[in-house]
């Protein structure tokens, strides 16, 4: 469970936590059974605000208005935290420099680069696998399969399943991103303007209670495009957002709340259903130390679940960069942080 501390809205997760639950008892090739985790040292994210002086960001009163709401739930929520949970978090991943970090993170973005396209596998048993794919080791949770290539040709293939949670985290056009493509051509990635996004063969792959989760970035054309365009074109009443806010290991946001449309300590998550899909909370922060790795967004598995009334609930994970037990990921990089390098035996 990746849950550490849950009042009404307010939530505090460990997301190496949830990994640290997966994979027990995996047996090797020379039948020695292990535990493994994600390496603490991804986690040893410390404060790393920005000094001088910056432009004047571009005033937006919808970005003002929710800056200061999650602000204020943040600050409600560490008041709440218990005083040991904070100590133990601190405790578990003061383990490097930040700028040591960050070279360990570039290390392992470019060191699991791997040609899959076309690739397709899973793991039907109910344990954890540790298995060779090519030519390279990596954890296969349970109950998983994973399909490499391009969205909307991979949903084709899944036509006749039907999904209760759907989660997706589009490569949303932007400047910096085309940027970063341009420095490093090792991003397996297309952005995709907002039309391609809808344009995603999902409605089918939807059961008829079903609830989906989007990452946006907190660029307004996108949110707009979620709620107006994305959610209609694939059958889906848009409910409510979720945000995901950035901590520093003592539980600081990892840089100021803007006041205008720049970069924030948060991200959201946008929230549709079909049918009756009841008990979904309203305006969640969801808060965690971030993993150091590229794109590496937290598990929302533990709070989706809770508000689907299905024994055995089936998921569907779009772009996605990591595999999940009892999920279909799809993607062409589903298996990047899935590679042995980035785990350590517990």
């Amino acid at each position: 469970m990746s849950i550490l501390f849950k009042e009404n809205n307010l939530v505090l997760i460990d997301h190496r936590n949830f990994i640290s639950g997966i994979y027990k008892g995996i047996t090797n090739d020379q039948e020695k059974s292990s535990n493994y985790t994600l390496r603490g040292k991804l986690f040893s994210i410390k404060n790393s605000k920005e000094n001088g002086t910056k432009k004047r960001p571009r005033e937006c009163s919808q970005i003002i208005e929710e800056a200061s709401l999650i602000k204020q739930m943040y600050k409600d929520l560490y008041e709440k935290i218990p005083i040991e949970i904070k100590q133990n978090i601190s405790n578990k991943y003061d383990l490097l420099d930040t700028s040591l970090v960050r070279d360990l993170s570039r290390k392992y973005f470019e060191c699991t680069a791997f040609d899959h396209k076309g690739l397709s596998g899973g793991n039907n048993s109910d344990g954890p696998l540790h298995c060779k794919v090519k030519d390279d080791y990596f954890l296969i949770p349970p109950n998983s399969r994973f399909f490499c290539g391009c969205v909307k040709e991979q949903c084709q293939k899944l036509k006749s399943n039907k999904y209760d949670i759907v989660i997706a985290d589009p490569p949303w056009w932007n400047k910096y991103i085309r940027r970063l493509k341009g420095a490093n051509d090792k991003l397996s990635y297309s952005m995709m303007y907002n039309d391609d996004v809808a344009s995603i063969p999902l409605k089918d792959l939807l059961s008829k209670n079903c609830l989906i989760a989007v990452w946006c970035t907190n660029a307004l054309s996108n949110i707009n495009a979620v709620k107006n365009i994305i959610f209609p074109e694939w059958g889906v009443e848009y409910v409510t957002t979720w945000y995901w806010l950035k901590l520093n290991i003592d539980l600081a946001p990892l840089c100021d709340f803007s006041a205008g449309c720049k970069k924030q300590p948060y991200e959201r998550v946008m929230i549709g259903k079909i049918g009756d899909v009841k008990n979904i909370p309203c305006d969640l922060l969801l808060a965690s130390v971030p993993s150091a790795l590229h794109s590496h967004k937290p598990p929302l598995l533990d709070l989706l679940r809770s508000c689907i009334a299905v024994k055995d609930v089936k998921v569907l994970e779009l772009f996605a960069r990591y595999l999940l037990p009892n999920t279909t990921s799809v993607g062409f990089e589903p298996l990047k942080w899935q590679h042995i390098s980035l785990y350590e035996e517990i």
